[in-house]
């Protein structure tokens, strides 16, 4: 079986594969048409963010029985199509819920304690104390807005906080009591009136594109600290800048953004949104990272081994 590789990932999948009796074949450095071409006989290919599998690309691929896709979302990838020519779809959100959950942690503990602004402050040869007096989760209460592999390994992380756990996901019901029943499955209407701080974990679906808008921010009964590691085009950043200046919204932890290029790699071109974008970045409460919530050393190893574990446990001899 050959296995084509269309972007870098961990060589660990390549060598796993390769011990399997699998041909693995790195076009990582030609594009997707130039490794079509030559490799038309491939029956599996591996890719990240960047690359789109549309019909152009499976007409290419004939004999393509299996598609991984190293990381979580899989937007990129039509899978009407591939169910409808019987190819099989591996993702690994097992590979880096952990990293997710830690990143989406660590942005709320910066926020509530105002570390960020506390660096800036004593490096400017300020002792200001009471400027910088922080916020606990104890005794407050955090939605979870999607609670798959990162919502959940996201609560886990909160678990050991003392907080009111809340999760929101009308696709799922193994939420319900999770945790030892630490976790609250509640409906859309209870985590708007009841949470201090709202945690994003959905795919991005017609369903999910620019959900967090205006109206939907301002239907919570508290003002609320945000944080975003889902995907940027979940939140309509016009009207979280409307809601960070009308205070329904505190404070915000923005791991993507609606500006992301295809791929996650670069940010696209501003146009018209060059205002708004420099609004965001010069905002005192929200704090950024570049799309890096799963992106540690541990995560690019285990986002390859999970995904060979699921090939070879449908393919291997």
């Amino acid at each position: 079986m050959k296995v084509l590789f269309l972007e870098t990932v961990h060589p660990i999948l390549a060598r796993r594969l390769n011990q399997a009796g699998m041909v693995c074949i790195d076009a990582a450095d030609t594009t997707p048409l130039e490794a079509t071409r030559e490799h038309p006989d491939a029956e599996g290919v591996v890719l990240r963010s960047k690359v789109n599998v549309d019909g152009t690309l499976l007409d290419a691929l004939p004999a393509l029985r299996f598609i991984c896709r190293s990381g979580a979302g899989m937007e990129n990838i039509n899978l009407d199509l591939t169910k409808d020519r019987g190819i099989k779809v591996f993702n690994s959100p097992e590979g880096n819920r952990d990293a997710v959950g830690e990143h989406a942690m660590g942005m709320l503990l910066s926020l509530l304690n105002l570390l960020r602004e506390a660096d800036d402050s004593v490096k400017a040869g300020q002792w200001d104390r009471e400027g910088h007096r922080g916020m606990e989760i104890r005794g407050k209460s955090v939605g979870i807005l999607g609670y798959g592999h990162m919502g959940s390994a996201f609560a886990e992380k909160l678990s050991g906080f003392g907080c009111r756990i809340l999760a929101f996901d009308p696709h799922r019901e193994d939420h319900v009591g999770a945790l030892g029943g630490k976790v609250e499955a509640v409906d859309l209407d209870t985590l708007r009136n009841e949470v201090d701080i709202l945690s994003l974990h959905c795919n991005l679906t017609p369903e999910t594109h620019g959900l967090i808008n205006g109206k939907f921010l301002a239907a919570f009964a508290k003002p609320i600290i945000l944080i975003n590691t889902s995907r940027g085009q979940v939140v309509h950043t016009a009207d979280l800048l409307d809601a960070l200046t009308e205070g329904s919204v505190i404070a915000a932890g923005l791991d993507v953004f609606e500006r992301e290029a295809h791929g996650f790699d670069t940010i696209a071109s501003a146009g018209e949104d060059a205002v708004l974008w420099d609004r965001l970045m010069a905002h005192p409460r929200v704090q950024v990272s570049p799309h890096v919530a799963g992106w540690t050393e541990e995560s690019y190893i285990k986002l390859s081994s999970v995904l060979a574990d699921k090939v070879l446990a449908e393919f291997g001899a």
